[in-house]
Parts: structure tokens; sequence; C-alpha cells
């Protein structure tokens, strides 16, 4: 009879018997394959949470809208699908405020806007981040305290000024004060910051001066960011409603969030039309995110050169 007998290496005495141990235990104990769902399930409710309160306004709106006559608006509990849904709702807000021409108005401001702040805020941006002149951290203080300052603190100095310079009354008058904003020319500084020197360093051995470094080099590496400010300003500016009622006096140049208070109260208490109205003011918007998404999301990490 033969034994044999295999000897373990130093320091391996009783590794073995100890890994087997751990996975008998591994296998019979269900914590360690709980962890993953438990997580898994937090996260999932959460993000039910958030979409909740984000887009339950949204689609009860929606909704409403669509719901006829016979369709309880404030019942309960809500009744989220209309049970005869209709569009004539639609055609009654387009016919109560000429929601065209509103919509147009709406559409030059913040157009205006999307452009000024696109321009404006790159040049200025590119300056604080690639530029060396005097007082350069004192400017970019001065952006940061723009941001922090209430509007409801700064309006009837604005007010006045537009009334000098005789723009209250006109959509110059609406669009002017907002042309560029602190958030802009820190979001393309912060871009333009992030970009290698080395490429704008060639560019400068070749002869290229500084705004054709801007222009063909540096612009074209920030398409992201280009198109957070647009998406930023365009909604901002669309959606305001408080400086275009200071400024505006004739119904004929009301942007459209000044007109669809129309609806509500003056030529209509159905709560019907005003949801209509108010999902013809968000469609631009949702449009336009559609079609900018991709570079939307593109512009959060902006700043890496791309070959």
């Amino acid at each position: 009879m033969r034994l044999t007998i295999n000897a373990a290496a130093p320091g391996e005495t009783g590794r073995a018997p100890r890994a087997a141990r751990a996975a008998r235990a591994g296998a019979t104990d269900p914590r360690p394959r709980l962890r993953p769902a438990i997580g898994l399930t937090a996260r999932y409710l959460l993000l039910i949470t958030v979409m909740a309160v984000t887009v339950g306004p949204f689609l009860w709106q929606l909704s409403t809208s669509l719901k006829g006559q016979g369709d309880s608006v404030f019942g309960y509990p809500p009744q989220l699908l209309p049970a005869h849904p209709t569009l004539e709702h639609y055609g009654q807000a387009a016919e109560t405020v000429p929601v065209l021409r509103y919509g147009l108005n709406s559409l030059l401001v913040a157009a205006g806007s999307a452009v000024s702040n696109c321009l404006l805020g790159a040049l200025a941006g590119y300056a604080l981040a690639r530029m060396r002149f005097r007082f350069r951290g004192l400017a970019v203080g001065i952006f940061l305290a723009t941001m922090i300052i209430p509007f409801e603190s700064i309006m009837v100095s604005e007010f006045l000024m537009m009334r000098s310079l005789r723009l209250n009354d006109t959509l110059l008058g609406v669009a002017l004060p907002t042309a560029v904003t602190g958030l802009s020319v820190l979001l393309f500084r912060n871009a333009f910051k992030h970009l290698p020197r080395e490429v704008e360093e060639a560019a400068l051995i070749d002869g290229a001066g500084e705004w054709q470094r801007f222009w063909r080099i540096a612009l074209p590496a920030v398409r992201g960011t280009i198109a957070v400010v647009a998406i930023f300003s365009f909604v901002f500016a669309w959606d305001d409603f408080l400086w275009p009622l200071i400024v505006l006096s004739d119904p004929a140049h009301y942007t459209l969030t000044v007109g669809i208070q129309y609806l509500s109260g003056t030529f209509t208490n159905d709560q019907r039309v005003i949801a209509a109205g108010t999902m013809m003011a968000v469609v631009p918007l949702l449009v336009l995110f559609f079609s900018l998404q991709r570079h939307f999301f593109r512009g959060v990490g902006e700043g890496a050169v791309k070959g």
C-alpha cells in the first residue's frame, strides 16, 4: 500500500480549508445576493419619485387639455386618462388669443437671446479663460455675483433704463437685459479653460491671430457648450413672464407667456382651455430640446479635443 503525501508550501497551510468553508458559507448565506437587489430597488424607487414630481404636472396638464366636457378635472382620485379625448380646446385657445402672433413675438425674443448669449458669452468666456490681463479674477467674481442678485431688486432700474433708451413697449426692450448673462459667460469660460493650450500654441506658431484662434480653433471645440447655453437662454427667455409684463403695454407686442394669461379669468374660466394654451407654449421648448439633446449632454463634459 503506497501513501502519497502532498506537502503544503510555507504560508499556505490551512488556506484551502478556509476557502472551502467560506465558499460553502456564501452559498448558504442569502445576504450577499440581497444587497444588489436592495440597492437596485432603492434606485428605481428614487427614480420613480423624481419622475412623479417633475413629469407628473406636465402629464396632468396634457390630460386636462384633452378632456371632454364630461370628464372630471378636479375629481378624486385624479383621472389621468380622459374618457372622451378631444382637441377642441386647442382651437378655442387659438380663437381666444392670437397664439400665432404671440408665439412669433416669443420666438423673436428667445432666438435673439440665445444667439446673443452664445456670441457675447463665448467672447467674454474666451477672454477670461485664455487672455492675461489685470483684474481678471475680479471680473470673474463680478460675473459670479450677477448670478446671485435677484431680478426683483434690479427690475426698477432696468425699466428706467429701457424707458430712457425709448425701448419700453418693444421686443428689443424685452430681449436686451438678457442679451448676455453671467451663467453663459462662466459656462464658456469653464469650457475654454479646459482646452489644451498646445493646439493654440501650434496655431500661434503658424501666425494665427487671437481672433483666428478663437473663431477657428476654440469655438468649434466647444459645440456642446454652445448647445447648452442656447437651450438655457432660449428656455429662460421663452418662459419669462414678469419682465415682458412690466415692459410691454401694447397687446400686439405681448409674448406668449403674457398673452396666455388672457385665458385665465379674462375671457374664459375653463381649465381645459387654459391647459391647452399652456401645452401650446411648451411644445416649442420640447422640439428645441429633443433636437439638441445630443449636443446638450455632450456639453456637460466639454473641453476635450476631438480629432
